[in-house]
């Protein structure tokens, strides 16, 4: 288990506890987290769960994979720690993490 707190790009704060093993998106999803979206169903192909990782966290979370990089790229949005809620799997580990979400997705 780990607690996440997302932050919407409009300052609402969501603090959830999420089971070891699903994704961020997965997540957000089953706690109605607003800006999460999930057209894909978490395949990383539509970019609607984007998020961006807080700085402090990025090191345990990772980079982007080559699979995210070409969905994130195709965003006008340079902000740094861009990554897809799919992507990311929850793990004790994490307990803490922070994450922000887009203006708007797509």
């Amino acid at each position: 288990m780990a607690n996440v707190t997302y932050i919407t790009f409009g300052g609402k704060v969501q603090k959830v506890e999420l089971e070891s093993g699903m994704s961020l998106m997965e997540g957000a999803i089953q706690n109605d987290v607003v800006g999460i979206e999930s057209i894909c169903g978490g395949n990383c192909y539509c970019g609607m769960c984007r998020i961006y990782v807080a700085h402090a966290w990025r090191s345990r979370v990772g980079e982007a994979t080559e699979f995210e990089l070409p969905v994130l790229e195709g965003f006008d949005d340079p902000r740094p720690g861009a990554r897809l809620a799919c992507q990311i799997k929850v793990s004790p580990e994490l307990d803490g993490l922070v994450v922000h979400t887009p203006e708007k997705q797509g």
